[in-house]
């Protein structure tokens, strides 16, 4: 399986949420599934991406090619894939993902994330799509989306497949179903 994670390319101010990728990557590398994500190695990018590295997985990295000039590209993964741009970036993914699983993260990581429910939402993919709501992090963004179906912008049914949880275990478990 190919798992896509959305996630910042920061740390965060709580080491709760670089424990939480490192679980993650973990997870994906121990059910031998490939991970698929923006290529960096900075943040909860980087953390992602080595703990899946350091257990011998497999690691998909998409970057766009003025991050790549930056020098903040992940050099060590077993693919890494250069575009054009931020949107191509998250076509690519989409592409090689069967699934795909949102930690904390900045305006990027909400980018990606709207993205991807907009596409799933219009029938565009029937994938799976994952919250990881560790340490309460993503409740203003479920709380926007439970208002915008109770006022009929987003149907119902788009908030119920999305897939929700606190534990990395707990929602990694939730899509192998």
């Amino acid at each position: 399986m190919n798992i896509c994670v959305f996630c910042g390319s920061s740390f965060g101010n709580s080491s709760i949420y670089e424990d939480a990728a490192k679980e993650i990557g973990l997870l994906i590398s121990s059910s031998n599934s490939t991970l698929i994500y923006g290529g960096g190695k900075v943040g909860l990018m980087g953390a992602v991406a080595d703990s899946v590295l350091k257990t011998s997985g497999s690691v998909i990295g998409v970057i766009p090619d003025f991050l790549y000039q930056r020098e903040v590209a992940h050099t060590s993964l077993t693919e890494l894939h250069i575009v054009a741009s931020m949107h191509e970036r998250k076509m690519r993914m989409a592409d090689l993902a069967d699934v795909f699983v949102a930690l904390p993260g900045g305006l990027g990581t909400l980018d990606e994330l709207a993205e991807i429910l907009t596409w799933k939402q219009l029938g565009l993919i029937q994938k799976p799509i994952a919250l990881l709501n560790i340490n309460s992090y993503f409740d203003p963004f479920i709380l926007l989306l439970e208002k915008m179906a109770s006022e009929g912008f987003l149907k119902q049914t788009s908030l119920d497949e999305l897939l929700i949880s606190s534990s990395p275990q707990k929602l990694f478990n939730s899509f192998l179903v």
